[in-house]
């Protein structure tokens, strides 16, 4: 059995979308933190743009699909977490770029 990667995580994460923004969870820098053991059991700590979102049952259960997708996967675990809280400086440089443009 191969050894789930980090690239692989962040890339099925790239397919869990913020409804309200528009904009992957990884763009948005909402994933902190990714663990992979060695029987490839996933688990990360992932935050929302404000701790009262509403959407973030949601998010969750769509960034747990995702990881399940991943050939090899045993276990996940996604873990909502608000310490450090979430600022726009996490957001990816390309992201950061178009909302310097007005293109967000």
């Amino acid at each position: 059995m191969a050894q789930i990667t980090k690239e692989q995580v962040l890339k099925v994460l790239e397919r869990v979308v913020d409804p309200e923004l528009r904009i992957n969870v990884v763009d948005l820098g909402l994933v902190y933190d990714i663990e992979i053991t060695e029987d490839n059991n996933v688990g990360i700590d992932m935050t929302l743009t404000t701790q009262a979102c509403p959407i973030g049952p949601l998010l969750q259960m769509q960034a747990e699909a995702a990881l399940k997708s991943i050939p090899g996967v045993n276990q996940v675990d996604v873990r909502l977490v608000f310490d450090p809280p979430w600022t726009p400086d996490r957001m990816s440089e390309r992201l950061k770029k178009a909302r310097e443009m007005g293109l967000l």
